[in-house]
């Protein structure tokens, strides 16, 4: 029974502790400067969101947004690559899109860049319904940049 009782004061006293730690201020970084508040990083702009309504890919200090639109004649792949903080366009990159259809064959298919709209682009002539899963490979002056996405048509 003494030890009981010794054992639940040493939990109460490590109760009273812990409360008194908490005192409701925030937290701080390991270097000991105060943890950012959600209003300073809503702040910062988020570069992960897409500007044309594809998906996101943030590698290094590259910007890929992947666009896929279905048209009669397949699907017209876009890809916005892109280069630092301002998202500024980079037209002198070999791309290429490597394609899983569906029904699991593979298409490998050279993505032309349009100076007009800023984006290299490509058809592909599948039309079947299900996922497509797309490699894209980037070559910017011997630096390699790749990204994954998937769509249904």
């Amino acid at each position: 029974m003494k030890l009981f009782k010794v054992s639940l004061a040493v939990f109460a006293m490590g109760l009273i502790f812990l409360g008194s730690c908490s005192n409701g201020q925030q937290a701080a970084t390991p270097d000991n400067s105060p943890a950012v508040s959600p209003s300073e990083t809503a702040e910062k702009a988020d570069h992960s969101q897409p500007s044309k309504g594809g998906k996101v890919v943030e590698t290094g200090n590259y910007h890929l947004e992947f666009v896929p639109e279905k048209e009669d004649k397949g699907t017209h792949l876009d890809l916005y690559l892109q280069k630092g903080d301002t998202h500024e366009a980079i037209p002198n990159a070999k791309v290429t899109a490597q394609v899983q259809i569906p029904n699991g064959s593979q298409k490998t298919l050279d993505m032309k860049y349009d100076a007009q709209g800023k984006h290299y682009a490509v058809l592909l002539p599948e039309q079947a319904p299900g996922e497509y899963k797309v490699v894209i490979l980037s070559d910017i002056n011997g630096e390699k940049v790749n990204g994954r996405f998937t769509f249904n048509r």
